[in-house]
């Protein structure tokens, strides 16, 4: 019996990870409610901000603010890479790093740029940390509920660093929440700010600014580009827990797949011990 008492001994191992992925997968599916709601407040807020931006842009030819000045060559690039604190959540990290790793060897093998990143989250910190990728700046562990003020350290380096020009192009990377299966990791260029469609511009108005142009433009479009990075991280937030639900109800099906293939072994070992005692009771009776 003792092959029957090590498929016992594994399928209690198995019911006890399954507890655990069960225990995850509840968790997440009563957290990702919140994350999307979350996640559709900030966007109205985010596209109004886009169309005052456009606005206020488009209204003031005589000054460029240096934000949307589009440099004529590109030899150093920064990235603000938005990832997850914690794994268990499928193939959520793994997709993002590898988009992320294609374009770090885009600029850095093929255009021959300088690259520093920017992290917000433990897991993408860890993971270009040991790749030897310069780091400007990281945050981390901003909970279910992050506030903007979290983030503005980390987005103020990269706009210092692209004030100074220690660096021509910014871009933002993050995992866009599609919906609860589906997940894209997405790379959006933050500096500089993209030229507004004047598709999304319901009128054009000239203002009266107040001290001056560049005044306001300068700290409007910084608030911009931190709600831009604040709608990736809610987003990248809706996406960690849909991942991981996905992930943990994945895992749990496998292990009842798994304890089911344990059980008819375990009852296959049991009947073939009982077979081969009685076997020897027979064979022991015939003898005497």
């Amino acid at each position: 019996m003792s092959g029957a008492r090590e498929i016992r001994g594994k399928i209690k191992s198995v019911n006890n990870t399954k507890k655990v992925t069960k225990a995850l997968e509840m968790v997440s599916a009563s957290k990702i409610r919140k994350a999307q709601d979350q996640m559709a407040r900030t966007r109205p807020y985010t596209r109004m901000m886009r169309q005052v931006a456009g606005h206020i842009a488009k209204a003031n030819p005589e000054y460029t603010h240096p934000f949307m000045e589009t440099r004529d060559e590109i030899n150093s690039v920064g990235f603000i890479l938005v990832s997850t604190d914690r794994g268990l959540c499928g193939g959520l990290n793994t997709n993002l790093f590898k988009l992320t790793l294609a374009k770090l060897r885009e600029y850095e093998e093929e255009r021959g740029c300088k690259v520093s990143m920017a992290t917000i989250g433990q897991k993408g910190n860890q993971f270009f940390k040991r790749l030897k990728t310069e780091m400007k700046g990281h945050v981390s562990h901003l909970g279910e509920e992050p506030q903007i003020a979290d983030i503005i350290g980390v987005v103020k380096v990269m706009l210092d660093a692209f004030r100074e020009g220690e660096v021509d192009r910014v871009y933002l990377i993050y995992n866009d929440f599609i919906n609860t299966m589906s997940q894209t990791p997405t790379m959006d260029q933050l500096l500089p700010l993209p030229p507004t469609d004047s598709t999304q511009l319901r009128d054009t108005w000239d203002y009266i600014y107040e001290p001056g142009a560049e005044e306001v433009l300068d700290d409007v479009l910084v608030r911009y580009i931190e709600v831009l990075a604040f709608q990736a991280v809610v987003e990248n937030l809706a996406s960690e827990h849909a991942a991981r639900m996905v992930a943990m109800k994945a895992a749990s099906d496998n292990a009842n797949e798994l304890i089911d293939d344990l059980t008819l072994a375990y009852n296959k070992a049991r009947q073939a011990a009982i077979t081969q005692e009685l076997s020897e009771i027979v064979g022991g009776a015939a003898a005497v």
